[in-house]
């Protein structure tokens, strides 16, 4: 007799099922390899697929906003390992799954992105550069010199303040060396980072329009994203070449 056919495996779907939040309250109660590794097929089923599926459609729908941030999924995806190297926090794995969405050309830097990511308590929506590297924090300095009132008026959209909450700044506490102490923006030069940030239920996760719920934030945060991106791409730019003492 002929050998019986495998199934197919079923496509993930682009949201999470109530078991994908049980084994993140789960791991981080055994956040330790002898719990996980035995589980690890789970946690690809479970929200490693599902993830995966979110990212695609997510990434589908920004070639119409943000074009410059589409990539492979499996390139946004972050790892559910955590880097332990430098941290005195030893505990092996991240209690939530997370995506980043990096300009490309900045993909190995910071950059201004969009990011997104859940856990079993909460469900964040996020956009913007979050601690820049110090030559793209210096370039965003220098353009809100010109350009703060635009800047403002992308942050205090209506609809982007009833959808979000912007990021703490971690500010300095006087003003970055080189700038003026009594310019109109200095509030947000001495900030090391900006952006929006949206905290939403846990629950949000078992939505099966969670992928539009993040495009529809994503794509209110657009503009903020490409504000800030204005300079950094700019710092990163290749510097054009001198030939004989012309440009």
């Amino acid at each position: 007799m002929p050998s019986a056919t495998k199934p197919a495996p079923t496509a993930a779907v682009p949201y999470f099922s109530p078991a994908a939040l049980t084994f993140l309250r789960n791991l981080a109660k055994h956040n330790d390899r002898e719990w996980f590794t035995p589980r690890k097929a789970q946690f690809e089923a479970e929200l490693k697929e599902p993830m995966l599926a979110v990212v695609r459609k997510v990434t589908d729908a920004m070639l119409d906003f943000a074009p410059n941030h589409v990539r492979p999924a499996e390139k946004s995806l972050f790892r559910i390992y955590r880097d332990t190297r430098f941290s005195n926090d030893k505990r092996p794995y991240k209690t939530h799954v997370a995506a980043w969405w990096s300009h490309q050309g900045l993909q190995k830097t910071s950059g201004a992105g969009y990011y997104f990511h859940i856990s079993a308590k909460e469900v964040i929506v996020a956009a913007g550069a979050y601690m820049p590297e110090k030559e793209q924090l210096a370039a965003v300095r220098h353009w809100l010199l010109d350009n703060h009132r635009t800047f403002r008026r992308l942050l205090q959209n209506r609809k982007v303040r009833r959808t979000f909450s912007e990021f703490e700044g971690n500010a300095l506490t006087r003003p970055p060396k080189g700038f003026p102490c009594d310019h109109p923006a200095l509030d947000l030069i001495q900030c090391r980072q900006w952006g929006l940030a949206a905290t939403l239920p846990a629950k949000t996760a078992l939505d099966h329009k969670l992928a539009d719920i993040v495009i529809r934030h994503f794509k209110l945060a657009a503009p903020v994203v490409d504000a800030l991106n204005t300079p950094i791409a700019a710092a990163h730019a290749p510097k054009k070449k001198v030939l004989f003492g012309l440009h």
